[in-house]
């Protein structure tokens, strides 16, 4: 389950035989079922996970009770709650598992100990960090200036594994729309 994680870092950071093994150190190995929240609103984020296979989608409630899917993640990469994990807070999001899920997970203490213990993966940790703010400003921009036939075809050309494994109610609520307008948009792509 390692070789995921260890391949993506070294494609931008070079690893000594240490840092590998410092990673299987503090990485923990865990099969997920489909339909499970891993992590709940109302508590600390516990865990980062790293997706090694499966879908997860992070998401919370609004105040008609609705849920409002705000990330959804795929192989490979990163998920939490991540303003939580970070300064160990009360989330308000619950994370989900969609599908049966091979995951890497690391506590917060472990991190910051892996982080000191290998420059390779305090790095590493930087570009994550990187690439999630420039993620989210571009997620911002989308759904404040693009139509939802945009964000659709945008989804579709990025990450098309998503629409052939995600419900398409999690993936209206992710793109900002209801199911139905979903509904409509696919026909007339279609068409």
């Amino acid at each position: 389950m390692y070789e995921q994680l260890l391949n993506l870092i070294a494609a931008s950071i070079k690893l000594s035989d240490r840092d590998e093994a410092l990673c299987r150190q503090y990485f923990e190995p865990v099969l997920q079922p489909k339909n499970r929240v891993i992590e709940e609103e109302g508590k600390i984020p516990k865990h980062l996970y790293f997706i090694v296979s499966g879908f997860v989608r992070l998401f919370h409630y609004n105040d008609k009770g609705d849920e409002v899917t705000t990330h959804i993640n795929c192989p490979p990469g990163f998920i939490t709650s991540y303003f939580h994990f970070i300064n160990q807070t009360i989330s308000n999001e619950n994370l989900e598992c969609i599908t049966d899920c091979e995951l890497l997970r690391i506590t917060k203490n472990d991190l910051e100990t892996l982080t000191r213990e290998s420059q390779a993966f305090k790095d590493f940790s930087i570009l994550v960090f990187q690439q999630s703010l420039s993620y989210n400003e571009k997620r911002s921009k989308e759904l404040a200036s693009l139509t939802a036939e945009q964000r659709y075809k945008n989804l579709m050309e990025e990450h098309p594994d998503i629409l052939h494994n995600v419900p398409l109610q999690y993936i209206a609520s992710f793109l900002g729309m209801n199911p139905k307008s979903l509904s409509r948009i696919r026909k007339q792509i279609i068409k």
